[in-house]
């Protein structure tokens, strides 16, 4: 995989070899855990583990031990420095948010890690690249104007390293590529409510592998990754 996600800016090179981020939001510590090595057997490859999971840093310690290598684990919904510095501690090696939060980056870039802040319009983006973001995460950019947004953003600002989320289908992953997204970020469309809530981590699994061959991605899916004390 191109790019190392703990160096700033090679986290822009493991997205684009990627395509799709899983955002994972789970109603344990422990079904996070078992749906996200349920989607790494289904061929992904990098996984944003929302901070609105509870027990999110155990459920990020469990997986940065049992992850293959090959999988990006980062922190998502990253409201503050105190979460900023609890992800990394254990174990995120990329940290997202909703908003741009400068606490956040200040810690992120303390520690040598990469920051992706929420933003949607050009100021909103100007003021992240002025303090310091280097990749940054258009969202919602489903409802905010699809593909054609971010193309028109990318003509004022073609530097610009942007990750896409928020109400983006798997069939659509691919215009938002081809406009210049480095990655769409997917979360139902990978972990399905009843799937989660049920405990069918094979579900996951399926529901995984589906999306990513709907977005045109390639699966990268180790049937050797197993359940880790997994509850039915």
């Amino acid at each position: 995989m191109a790019g190392s996600p703990a160096d700033p800016d090679g986290i822009a090179g493991v997205l684009r070899a990627c395509g799709v981020v899983g955002v994972l939001r789970a109603p344990t510590a422990d079904s996070a855990v078992q749906a996200a090595l349920a989607s790494v057997r289904g061929g992904l490859s990098a996984i944003e583990l929302t901070f609105t999971t509870p027990g999110v840093t155990d459920a990020l310690r469990e997986l940065r031990a049992a992850l293959p290598a090959h999988v990006t684990l980062g922190a998502g919904t990253v409201m503050t420095g105190v979460q900023a510095t609890s992800a990394i501690t254990a174990g995120a090696t990329f940290l997202i948010s909703p908003h741009l939060g400068e606490d956040v980056l200040a810690v992120a870039r303390e520690a040598g890690v990469p920051y992706l802040p929420g933003v949607l319009t050009p100021s909103e983006i100007v003021q992240a690249v002025r303090l310091g973001a280097r990749t940054v995460k258009l969202f919602p950019a489903g409802t905010a104007g699809g593909p054609a947004y971010l193309r028109d953003l990318l003509g004022p600002l073609p530097d610009l390293q942007v990750m896409v989320t928020g109400g983006i289908p798997p069939r659509e992953v691919g215009a938002y590529l081809a406009a210049g997204a480095l990655a769409a970020g997917l979360g139902s469309n990978l972990y399905p409510r009843a799937a989660m809530n049920g405990g069918d981590w094979e579900g996951v699994e399926t529901a995984t592998r589906t999306a990513l061959q709907e977005a045109g991605v390639a699966l990268t899916g180790h049937r050797g990754v197993a359940a880790t004390g997994a509850r039915a």
